[in-house]
């Protein structure tokens, strides 16, 4: 069964945006953005909210025709047209770049993508990944920690009565000063 992998990048005191939804101050260098292709390319699946897939359709399809893109921007542009897209909206109509829309997170819906054959699925953003912890959905947490304090913006976890015991399965450091944490939920698929 594959795995549903949330990845986000934080602050160290643990914000994923600032509170006018800037992302400036991530240090994605090459070293963290060949890391990340590494991480994706294998991956069946993006799944993300309107927000996040917004901001990704706005920018990534061409980025590769941009000549101010870096090697390993050139690479996810081919990365994120190519992946299929899973995006939860409501209100969302269409959406273009191989791209399926949810309205809701389905339990059952959710269990029988985790069935189909394929790469690992990974999540972002911080609200779908509240209705997943909600459904105990997430299998693994990579969570890239930013050598930064933003003082204040949008907070990665929300606070819930819910406890998840995770097990450290992983870290790594970048020259850039990023550190990998990467954590499965206790029970989870060891595989991958």
């Amino acid at each position: 069964m594959r795995k549903i992998i949330l990845s986000m990048s934080v602050s160290l005191d643990g914000f994923i945006e600032g509170p006018d939804r800037e992302i400036d101050w991530h240090m994605v260098d090459d070293e963290l953005h060949n890391h990340m292709n590494e991480q994706l390319r294998p991956m069946g699946a993006f799944l993300s909210g309107r927000v996040t897939y917004e901001l990704m359709a706005g920018f990534w399809p061409t980025a590769d025709s941009d000549p101010s893109s870096t090697g390993p921007m050139v690479e996810f542009a081919g990365i994120w047209r190519d992946m299929p897209k899973i995006v939860f909206s409501r209100t969302l109509e269409r959406a273009d770049w191989n791209t399926t829309i949810m309205r809701d997170v389905d339990v059952e819906e959710i269990m029988a993508l985790k069935a189909q054959p394929g790469g690992d699925l990974v999540l972002s953003g911080a609200d779908l990944a509240a209705a997943f912890m909600r459904h105990d959905l997430i299998d693994e947490y990579r969570v890239y920690v930013h050598p930064i304090l933003i003082g204040r913006g949008k907070s990665l976890f929300r606070a819930s009565d819910s406890k998840i015991n995770l097990r450290l399965v992983e870290t790594r450091t970048f020259g850039n000063g990023v550190a990998l944490l990467r954590y499965r939920r206790s029970g989870a698929p060891s595989a991958g």
